[in-house]
């Protein structure tokens, strides 16, 4: 399956390194360009393009360690920080916007009280995306 645009959100958390290199190496075959995403999660009490000085920081070396992954690579990103109140619904558009091919997601193995546990993002993305997704699942992680 050749791929044009590859959507690859990321979250800060481990499973981000083998996302981008997935998305890295499936771009390479299909000369295909990657857009990683990072999006923060705004509180409905505060407006939707509020100033997150911390928030954004921490957004921005995610990124720049996204792009530091995919040069390792030798493959070049671009990157993209959303504000959000919610971030399944966030990719999603993303995606449409962008007209992407693909959104690779990564998950940990997680339990909640004692049950496999995707979270909300991944399920509303699988339910929601206008394009193919894969779903990078790693092993167990600590709760």
């Amino acid at each position: 399956m050749k791929f044009l645009k590859i959507l690859a959100p990321v979250s800060g958390e481990q499973q981000d390194t083998e996302v981008i290199e997935l998305a890295c190496k499936l771009a390479k075959e299909s000369k295909a360009k990657v857009n990683v995403v990072y999006a923060i999660q705004v509180k409905r009490s505060l407006p939707l393009d509020a100033e997150l000085e911390p928030e954004v920081r921490k957004a921005e070396e995610i990124l720049n360690h996204a792009e530091s992954i995919a040069e390792g690579d030798d493959y070049k990103v671009e990157t993209d920080l959303l504000q959000t109140r919610e971030v399944g619904p966030a990719i999603v558009d993303e995606a449409i916007e962008q007209g992407a091919d693909l959104i690779v997601l990564g998950v940990r193995h997680r339990r909640h009280f004692g049950e496999f546990n995707l979270g909300e993002v991944i399920p509303y993305v699988l339910k929601n995306a206008p394009c193919n997704v894969i779903v990078l699942f790693l092993g167990q992680s600590s709760p």
